[in-house]
């Protein structure tokens, strides 16, 4: 049986203890002159010396190959002055061009689901290896995300973005094909955390 494609980007799940993710994250800031969408599951990175005017970090969309990954979107949140009404009819998404404060899970020792682009071979052998990001394009009806890890980059490669840790295969998970196949989905870590590394911004 093939796997569904159902992306949704970087999904929190647990942290390194074994203990399950929480809902916790920070509120981040992301300017009215940013005209790209952002949609829950989709990576963000940081904007070296930018903020709001209180002082909140300014976030991006992450590059798929480059810089350093912070997190991922897992909202919006109603914060600041003026505030942001967010209401029944407000997108769940972040829509182009308007200011918005969203939530991103950014600790390092977070585990994330996320999908396979359905490209590369040899699922068996991934476990512990690295990989990169590829984007892809949200729903504005789910809000969901459409960014996947690269099977066509999977290597020991240290500067590759993200660590691909095993198959995720639980009661909770979209049933994984066995043996693994394209589109599985598949725990994961970031490898080059914005929080983590020395190196300041997006590098």
């Amino acid at each position: 049986m093939a796997n569904a494609s159902t992306a949704r980007g970087l999904v929190p799940y647990r942290l390194f203890d074994g203990s399950p993710w929480n809902g916790a994250a920070n509120v981040y800031y992301v300017p009215a002159a940013y005209a790209t969408a952002l949609y829950i599951g989709d990576p963000v990175t940081t904007i070296a010396g930018s903020n709001d005017a209180n002082g909140v970090p300014a976030v991006t969309l992450a590059a798929a190959t480059t810089g350093l990954v912070l997190g991922s979107m897992v909202g919006i949140v109603n914060y600041g002055s003026p505030m942001i009404t967010v209401t029944q009819n407000l997108p769940i998404y972040r829509q182009a061009s308007v200011a918005t404060y969203i939530l991103v899970a950014d600790d390092p020792r977070l585990m994330f689901w996320a999908q396979d682009d359905g490209t590369g071979s040899g699922w068996a052998n991934w476990s512990s290896k690295n990989t990169n990001l590829v984007s892809g394009s949200g729903s504005t009806v789910t809000g969901y995300s459409g960014w996947t890890i690269s099977g066509s980059s999977i290597a020991t490669t240290s500067t590759l973005l993200m660590r691909v840790l095993r198959l995720f295969d639980t009661p909770d998970a979209v049933s994984n094909a066995q043996p693994p196949s394209a589109n599985a989905k598949w725990l994961v870590k970031i490898n080059k955390h914005a929080l983590a590394d020395s190196t300041a911004g997006t590098a």
